[in-house]
């Protein structure tokens, strides 16, 4: 059976952009949840997107719930395909990449395996998955869900969560945390540059940062 969702309100180009700004790896220095398990990797490199999550069920070696997808994301959407655990089949190859690039999409995350890496790096989508597999996907009717919660990278994924991904890694927030988490996050990373400065300057790195004061103080415990 299939279920079909309406696809989810888009985020605003406003928190997208400021989102943008941001790095997944500077959030990752005070959120714990939300990223996907660090296997599902960038295929193509030096990317970062923020989209909104259109979600996809995929189950097994169908691949007719993609092939529906790609056709009813929108321009900066971001399609995510929880292939309900195969770890065999390729659900996205040169043809599904090139359909999402004309359909304007932000990129693709798959928890699990994609194909053709040579024409997905042609075609420019950004796309993540655990790897490649020459063993495809198939019109075989098995079911599936569009614009369903789904699992991915074991993170819950509603249809309209933002999606930040680079090379480090694939984040999914909630869209009422993007302002806070993007302007903390902004806010690390000014902050880095004034450390470096002070590296440059002839600091170490662990009086910079506290470390250095929390070891003597263990040591004066001890």
């Amino acid at each position: 059976m299939y279920t079909l969702a309406p696809l989810p309100p888009p985020i605003g180009d406003r928190l997208l952009d400021l989102l943008r700004q941001a790095e997944p790896a500077t959030i990752g220095h005070f959120l714990h949840t939300g990223f996907l398990d660090p296997a599902i990797r960038a295929l193509l490199p030096g990317v970062r997107i923020a989209g909104t999550a259109v979600t996809v069920r995929a189950p097994g070696a169908d691949a007719v719930m993609v092939h529906h997808a790609v056709g009813q994301a929108r321009p900066g959407d971001v399609l995510v395909i929880d292939r309900c655990g195969d770890l065999r089949h390729a659900c996205v190859g040169g043809a599904v990449a090139y359909a999402a690039r004309k359909a304007g999409l932000a990129g693709i995350v798959v928890d699990g395996f994609v194909t053709d890496i040579a024409e997905l790096r042609a075609c420019g989508v950004p796309v993540w998955a655990r790897g490649l597999s020459p063993v495809t996907t198939k019109i075989l009717g098995l079911g599936g869900g569009f614009c369903v919660p789904v699992s991915c990278g074991g993170v819950a994924v509603r249809p309209g969560d933002a999606v930040f991904a680079d090379e480090n890694g694939v984040l999914v927030l909630d869209p009422a945390d993007i302002e806070w988490a993007a302007r903390r996050a902004i806010a690390m990373q000014e902050e880095e540059k004034r450390t470096l400065a002070r590296l440059d300057a002839g600091e170490r790195y662990a009086e910079i940062v506290g470390s250095a004061a929390l070891i003597e103080r263990g040591r004066a415990g001890g």
